[in-house]
């Protein structure tokens, strides 16, 4: 793990402090990294054991900066490559006027998805149009790519990564709309009672999560930014009140609905009480840390989680493309206190949707049944009798 550590020293424009990140690669060498203020040392440290995590990371001090490789980038495309005057004057372009004053000065290795977001925001700020900011964000990708073919001091792709992961947004927002064009449905959109019985008979790491997930109807937000100060045992209650947003930051719930209280059964706070002697340890306390006691990330969870543990119980085969998701479970806990007898408010409520509609909008169908409205019906008609 990296350490974060204050360094404080005097000289002739009076006491001067610095912020160290101290760690080992993946290699297991060892390297620091100096910032200014903690913040950027934080930010920092997450890249690093992230990079570290997936075997990818290139220590800063080995690493070219943006515009070196740019120029490289040009070179290739002008001497090896061969490409036409106008094309390489394109590049030239947007490396001189729209890469160096944003982010030259950057080392490759120091660039993150979330940067590369920053600098497509800072363009389009400064006035270039959303298009340009696209072809600049793409010769960006292109330096990137070079840079990683010729083992210039870079792992990682992050132009390609922000794309995919705005690409796989975008399906998610789609497949989101399309479901919302139709009735969720059990065993499709989140697991039959059958399903869940299985994946609560799984013994497996992620087994308190997913318990908590299905009684407790939280996001998996919200389960990703849980404190154990939010988990009263003695009262089988969750306070809602922070998150962990999908670029593992911590802050409040997405809205003024979401802070609320949940109770959950006691199997579900027995499982909890099991699992805190279990739960690795960090600064933040979290419920459901990764293994070092930080915020987990949540494909993470999906991919290495839920993944297994549904494979484990017979649904699905592949772990890494798993059938249901952490929201499907959300789906579920709400499938379950309206078949409990839930009215649209209490699950509203506990479910901490801004509004009824929504709540109503997604799960009507649950409440309404045929043989329930032909019961209703003749008892109108027979009260209809009775007046007669």
């Amino acid at each position: 793990m990296a350490k974060i550590r204050k360094r404080v020293w005097t000289n002739k424009n009076g006491e001067q402090e610095a912020w160290i990140i101290d760690y080992k690669d993946q290699h297991n060498k060892r390297h620091i990294e100096t910032f200014k203020t903690r913040k950027q040392a934080d930010a920092r440290r997450k890249q690093i054991e992230g990079e570290v995590d997936l075997g990818v990371h290139t220590p800063a001090y080995a690493s070219q900066t943006v515009a070196e490789a740019g120029k490289a980038w040009i070179k290739q495309a002008q001497v090896v490559d061969g490409l036409e005057r106008s094309t390489i004057r394109q590049y030239r372009q947007h490396l001189d006027l729209h890469i160096n004053p944003f982010v030259g000065a950057k080392k490759l290795a120091q660039l993150t998805v979330p940067s590369v977001k920053k600098f497509r925001a800072d363009l389009i700020e400064a006035g270039r149009s959303p298009a340009m900011a696209k072809r600049v964000i793409t010769s960006l990708g292109a330096i990137l790519g070079e840079a990683l073919s010729s083992g210039e001091g870079v792992s990682r792709n992050v132009v390609r990564e922000e794309v995919i992961a705005n690409a796989a947004h975008t399906k998610r927002r789609r497949a989101v709309e399309q479901r919302k064009k139709r009735a969720i449905k059990e065993g499709v959109d989140f697991p039959t009672k059958d399903e869940l019985r299985r994946m609560l008979a799984v013994e497996h790491r992620c087994h308190a999560l997913v318990v908590t997930a299905i009684f407790s109807g939280l996001r998996a937000s919200e389960l990703r930014g849980l404190t154990w100060d939010c988990v009263e045992l003695d009262r089988g209650i969750i306070r809602v009140e922070k998150r962990a947003d999908r670029w593992n930051e911590m802050g409040a719930p997405k809205s003024k609905s979401a802070r609320r209280e949940v109770k959950i059964p006691p199997y579900a706070v027995n499982t909890l009480k099991a699992w805190r002697g279990q739960c690795p340890e960090g600064k933040l306390d979290l419920v459901f840390p990764n293994r070092r006691g930080g915020i987990a990330d949540h494909q993470s969870l999906h991919r290495h989680g839920l993944g297994p543990l549904l494979v484990a119980a017979a649904i699905g085969t592949d772990p890494r493309q798993p059938k249901y998701g952490l929201h499907s479970l959300r789906h579920a806990a709400a499938s379950l206190w309206i078949e409990q007898g839930f009215t649209p408010k209490k699950v509203q409520e506990l479910m901490g949707h801004s509004t009824i509609a929504m709540t109503l909008d997604t799960y009507t169908h649950l409440w309404a049944s045929p043989d329930d409205d032909e019961k209703a019906m003749r008892q109108m008609e027979e009260r209809l009798r009775l007046v007669g």
